[in-house]
C-alpha cells in the first residue's frame, strides 16, 4: 500500500510502454521479463487453491450510499451463498462493496490490486490480496480463476474488463461462461448501440449479443451464473461418462 508522498508519479506499465528516449531500455527489458514472470508466478500461487469464484467489476467512484453499492453487496452475498469466492480489483466503490458482501456472508474475498499513479491500496474487506504492476498479468488472474463475470456500472476500466471478457468468450479463448450486466438503465443503451450499430454494420453477429445478460435483480445475476456453471459441468465429457 502506498499513500501520500510514497505514491509513484510513474507506473511500471508506463515505463514498459514508453517508446521515446534513448536505448537504455535494451538493457532493462530482459530484467523486466523476469519481473513479469514473477507476477504470474505470484498470482498463480496465491489463487491456485481458491476454488469456484466469480469476478465482480464496477466503478471505483461509486459512493457507499449509492444503490449500485448496495446491489454489489447483495450480488457478492448471493455468490457466496451459492458456493463461490468473490474476486474484485481490490479498490473502493463497487469493488469494496463486493468484497464487503463476500466477507459478511462468510465467503472468500479476493482483491487483485494494480499500481496506479495516484493513491492506491486494498479496501479493508479484502482477505486475500495480490498487487500487480502490469494490467495484463492482473487480467489473466481475473479470467483464469473465474467461472463467470458480474459487471456493475463502471467507467473505462470496467468497460475494458467487460469487452476483454466478451472477446475471450466470443473467440473461444476461454470456455464459454456467463457475463452478467447488472443495471438495465445503465447498460441497455450500450447493448442497443451494439445491436443497431455493430450488428447492422456486420462487425459482430446477432448471436454475439447473447453473450451478455442484462438484469436488475442481484439474485437473478447469481442465478444466471449458477445455472450456466451447472450446464457447463453437465456438458463436460467427465460428467457425461459418470452419468452413464
Amino acid at each position: 500500500m502506498l499513500r501520500g508522498s510514497q505514491v509513484p508519479q510513474e507506473t511500471t506499465d508506463q515505463r514498459l510502454l514508453e517508446s521515446r528516449g534513448d536505448a537504455d531500455w535494451v538493457h532493462q527489458d530482459p530484467w523486466r521479463v523476469l519481473r513479469i514472470q514473477a507476477e504470474f508466478v505470484e498470482g498463480f500461487g496465491a489463487l491456485a487453491e481458491l476454488g469456484p469464484a466469480v469476478s465482480v467489476f464496477g466503478s471505483a467512484r461509486t459512493p457507499r450510499d449509492h444503490p449500485d453499492y448496495a446491489r454489489a453487496v447483495d450480488v457478492a452475498r448471493g455468490l457466496v451463498d451459492a458456493g463461490y469466492a468473490v474476486i474484485t480489483g481490490g479498490g473502493p466503490g463497487i469493488m469494496e462493496a463486493a468484497n464487503k458482501g463476500a466477507c459478511e456472508a462468510g465467503g472468500v474475498s479476493v482483491g487483485l490490486g494494480i499500481e496506479l499513479p495516484f493513491e492506491q491500496g486494498m479496501n479493508r474487506w479484502v482477505e486475500l490480496g495480490v498487487n500487480f504492476r502490469y494490467f495484463f498479468a492482473r487480467k489473466t488472474m481475473f479470467v483464469k480463476y473465474a467461472q463467470g463475470f458480474v459487471v456493475l456500472p463502471g467507467g473505462f476500466g470496467t468497460l475494458d474488463e467487460l469487452f476483454e471478457a466478451v472477446t475471450l468468450v466470443q473467440t473461444r479463448k476461454v470456455t464459454r461462461f456467463p457475463i452478467v450486466l447488472v443495471g438495465t438503465a445503465y447498460w441497455s443503451g450500450l447493448v442497443e448501440w451494439l445491436r443497431s450499430a455493430a450488428v447492422e454494420h456486420g462487425t459482430i453477429s446477432e448471436a454475439d449479443l447473447d453473450l451478455l445478460h442484462v438484469v436488475d435483480d442481484p439474485a437473478e445475476a447469481v442465478a444466471i451464473v449458477t445455472r450456466a456453471d451447472a450446464d457447463l459441468e453437465a456438458a463436460t465429457p467427465e460428467s457425461q461418462s459418470s452419468a452413464t
